[in-house]
């Protein structure tokens, strides 16, 4: 079968229109229309009706395309492994991040490209739980650095460092001028934390359970800067990375840390293990794993 054709074929059955098709793959109709006729041809069964109302896949349609998706994505991959073996010294490399490596990631990156100039670096915030495993699997970044613990066999995980997450509130709250906050302080208090899908969210809610707690969530973000801009207004507290918070000297904001053994989280660099990762991918993952060696 011919890889082309089959291209053909899944942007049909996106579209679900010849028409639309053919304008988004920038062919002729006719030639769209024979293209998938002599797919047909080959497979020696109909793969798409059309009725008065719309068009369906049949059922060997419908085993094809699922078979084409698959074929495909596995055909980009290879063509963007190949297009990296030789990057050495030029091309992009694209890294998934999480807010509160934004401390210490510039550092890793200045040393970095003193070694490969010509590499173009891409950070992406890779935040909710899913999207962090696909956007490895489909080739959207070639590293992640997560606070989530990935155990899957396609994927190699490496434990980083660990870091607490702190209380934050305002500095006119009730709480800032006690020595120590226990989370059944903070039961009644309006409370700022991650949407759903978020590992944050998880382990924050994970340490109130613990505690029996239950928090008066009274806003949902999905930025830690989102929630520090609510608590500067004193419409709530929070807890987020203590690394987020590195370097931060806003007068407003007082932290604090809550004695609890849920509270706290561990980061890790992760990528694909039967990805070939070019020279300069490589060494971007030792400059990564050599500052945090009593862990890696």
């Amino acid at each position: 079968m011919d890889i082309k054709h089959l291209h053909y074929f899944v942007t049909v059955c996106d579209q679900l229109s010849y028409s639309k098709a053919a304008q988004k793959l920038h062919i002729s109709q006719p030639s769209l229309s024979n293209a998938i006729k002599n797919l047909e041809q080959e497979v020696g069964s109909p793969l798409l009706e059309r009725n008065t109302r719309k068009m369906e896949l049949t059922d060997a349609g419908k085993i094809l395309y699922q078979k084409s998706l698959l074929l495909l994505s596995q055909m980009n991959m290879l063509k963007k492994e190949m297009e990296e073996v030789k990057l050495t010294g030029s091309g992009d490399l694209i890294i998934g991040i999480i807010e509160s490596v934004k401390h210490w990631i510039p550092k890793v990156i200045r040393g970095y490209q003193g070694r490969f100039p010509s590499i173009n670096i891409k950070l992406i915030e890779v935040l909710s739980g899913k999207a962090v495993k696909e956007s490895l699997r489909k080739y959207h970044t070639h590293l992640l650095i997560t606070n989530q613990f990935i155990d899957e066999d396609d994927i190699e995980s490496f434990p980083l460092y660990d870091e607490r997450l702190m209380l934050v509130l305002h500095k006119d709250h009730a709480l800032a001028e006690k020595e120590s906050v226990r989370l059944k302080d903070l039961a009644n208090e309006p409370f700022i934390i991650s949407t759903e899908g978020f590992q944050t969210r998880e382990d924050i809610l994970t340490a109130f359970s613990f505690e029996q707690v239950n928090p008066q969530i009274k806003f949902e973000i999905e930025r830690f800067e989102t929630a520090l801009t609510l608590v500067r207004e004193n419409l709530g507290v929070t807890i987020i990375p203590e690394n987020y918070l590195s370097g931060s000297t806003d007068a407003s904001l007082v932290r604090k840390t809550i004695d609890s053994p849920a509270l706290e989280r561990t980061v890790y660099l992760a990528y694909l293990k039967n990805r070939y990762l070019a020279p300069a991918m490589q060494a971007f993952l030792e400059e990564v794993r050599g500052k945090f060696p009593s862990r890696t």
